[in-house]
C-alpha cells in the first residue's frame, strides 16, 4: 500500500513519533490513522496523541456561563491561520457567537447554526465571514452542559477552553469549579471516573497494555494482571477525580473537592481545544 508522506506528517504531529515509525506504522495499519497510533503505543512508542482534537487546525475557542449558572457552552470556531485567529475582529465575532449560544441556551450545533446572529443565521454569518476574510471559517465544534451549578475557563490565547458542571451550587463553590475547569483544561481528562470511561477506550488499553508486556518479554500467563495494573494508572492518570490536582499533587480532585462539601462532585465536563 503507497503512504503518502502527508499521512506521514500528519502522524507525525499527531503522535511526536518518529517518522520512519510514523510510515512503519501505516503501512502495517493499511493507512488507518487511529490503527497507526495504536501500532506505535503496543511498540512502546512514547507519543502524545491529541484524541479527538488533533485535525483541528487554527481558530479560536471560547467558553461561557449562563447568567443562572445552571448552563454552559462552549465553541469552537476555525479558520486558516493563526494571523486571523489572533486579530480582535475575529475573536470578538466568535464572542457573538458564545454570547447568542449562552443567552438562549442553544443545545446543538446544528441549532447554534440556525440561529439569527444580527438578521442572519450563524451558519450564513460564517459564509459571509469566509468571503470577507478569504479564508474558510467554519463551526469545529459546540459542546454544552447543565447542572445545578457551572463553571467556565478559557485559557489564554483562547486555543483551549473547558466547562464543567457540580452538583451542589453556592457562592462558596466559587474556587472550587474554578479549579475544576482549570484542572480539565491542563491535564485533558477522558471522563469523569473510571466508571465513565467508554468500554471500547478500557478494551482498548487493556490490549495495549498486554502487548507492550509481550514486548517487554513477559509471560503470557502474567500479561492480563500487567494490563489491568497499566490499566489502574491509566484510570488514575486519565479521569477527572482520580487525577491528581494540580494545586496539591497530593490529593485527588475528588479529595479536593470533599474537602468544600463531602457529596460534592462534577457532574459532566467538556474540554475544547486546537491541535
Amino acid at each position: 500500500m503507497k503512504i503518502t508522506a502527508q499521512e506521514v506528517n500528519e502522524l507525525r504531529k499527531t503522535t511526536g513519533a518518529g517518522m520512519m515509525d510514523c510510515k512503519q506504522a501505516l503501512m502495517e495499519s493499511d493507512g488507518d490513522m487511529e490503527k497507526a497510533i495504536d501500532y506505535l503505543r503496543k511498540k512502546g512508542q512514547k507519543i502524545a496523541a491529541k484524541r479527538a482534537d488533533r485535525d483541528a487546525s487554527e481558530g479560536v475557542v471560547l467558553a461561557k456561563i449562563s447568567q443562572d449558572k445552571t448552563f454552559a457552552a462552549v465553541v469552537m470556531v476555525n479558520c486558516e491561520t493563526d494571523f486571523v485567529a489572533k486579530n480582535q475582529d475575529f475573536i470578538s465575532y466568535v464572542e457573538s457567537i458564545i454570547d447568542l449560544a449562552v443567552a438562549n441556551k442553544i443545545q446543538s450545533a446544528d441549532d447554534l447554526k440556525a440561529a439569527k446572529l444580527n438578521d442572519r443565521t450563524v451558519g450564513e454569518s460564517l459564509v459571509d465571514k469566509t468571503g470577507v476574510i478569504g479564508e474558510k471559517i467554519e463551526l469545529g465544534k459546540y459542546e454544552t452542559l447543565a447542572a445545578d451549578s457551572v463553571y467556565s475557563y478559557i485559557h489564554p490565547g483562547n486555543r483551549i477552553a473547558s466547562i464543567a458542571g457540580l452538583n451542589k451550587s453556592g457562592d462558596n463553590l466559587e474556587t472550587a469549579g474554578h479549579d475544576v475547569v482549570m484542572q480539565i483544561a491542563a491535564m485533558a481528562p477522558v471522563a469523569v471516573d473510571k466508571d465513565t470511561v467508554p468500554q471500547d477506550m478500557i478494551d482498548r488499553e487493556i490490549e495495549i497494555g498486554k502487548e507492550q508486556a509481550r514486548q517487554e518479554g513477559k509471560a503470557e500467563d502474567m500479561l492480563e494482571k500487567i494490563a489491568l495494573g497499566k490499566l489502574n494508572k491509566f484510570f488514575k492518570e486519565s479521569t477527572l477525580l482520580n487525577q491528581a490536582f494540580i494545586k496539591d499533587s497530593k490529593k485527588s480532585v475528588d479529595q479536593y473537592l470533599k474537602e468544600y462539601n463531602k457529596e460534592l462532585t462534577v457532574t459532566d465536563f467538556k474540554r475544547v481545544a486546537l491541535a
